[in-house]
């Protein structure tokens, strides 16, 4: 699976939507989004068609219009938005749980090629459907906080005023900390989700 410029894009708009809705901005314009993402604005705008018709965004018309998302971070996994723009997350299409495809191989039951796609296919879509768009933008907005940053689309006084966000991921916490210390890598979301563990 490779996430395409399209699927980079409609990800890195979703996020922008949450941290907005979060620092209290209720409509964010594409041009705002094109601008700040450095993303062409008639593709993004094309982008955001598709998140429209698939209920995850809301548009509103007119010279102070908009988007918005359409429904809570904590209820938009990225492995949907990945599914939606870039199709199955299998590499090969004879481990896909959504577009199996019969593969050349004469023994799919025993081919170790499709044993270890497999598995690399439950990896990918292990981390991307366990991560919501909130906890992507809780740990955007932390950092943010945290190395003093003006907050994206926020007024002075609601940058101020905005106490961190807490969303989901502090009462999943206690139940991730199972997962096995050599897994846990040393940047990336889930460093910054366990941030007790260390490598």
């Amino acid at each position: 699976m490779k996430l395409s410029k399209k699927g980079e894009y409609a990800l890195r708009a979703l996020i922008d939507l949450g941290i907005a809705g979060e620092v209290g901005r209720e409509l964010v314009q594409v041009t705002e989004l094109s601008d700040k993402e450095s993303i062409p604005a008639k593709f993004l705008e094309q982008i955001m068609q598709e998140l429209k018709s698939a209920g995850i965004v809301v548009a509103q018309r007119g010279k102070f219009g908009g988007y918005h998302l359409a429904r809570p971070a904590s209820e938009i996994t990225i492995g949907s938005v990945v599914r939606l723009i870039d199709g199955p997350l299998a590499p090969i299409g004879c481990v896909s749980h959504t577009a199996y495809e019969k593969c050349s191989c004469p023994d799919e039951e025993h081919c170790g090629l499709r044993m270890l796609m497999l598995d690399v296919r439950n990896a990918i879509a292990g981390i991307l459907d366990r991560y919501t768009l909130a906890d992507v933008v809780e740990v955007t907005l932390r950092k943010l906080r945290r190395d003093a940053l003006p907050l994206p689309f926020a007024t002075p006084r609601s940058a101020v005023r905005r106490e961190p966000v807490k969303s989901t991921v502090a009462s999943r916490r206690t139940a991730r900390t199972a997962v096995p210390r050599r897994l846990v890598p040393v940047e990336g979301l889930l460093s910054q989700l366990l941030p007790d563990y260390t490598i």
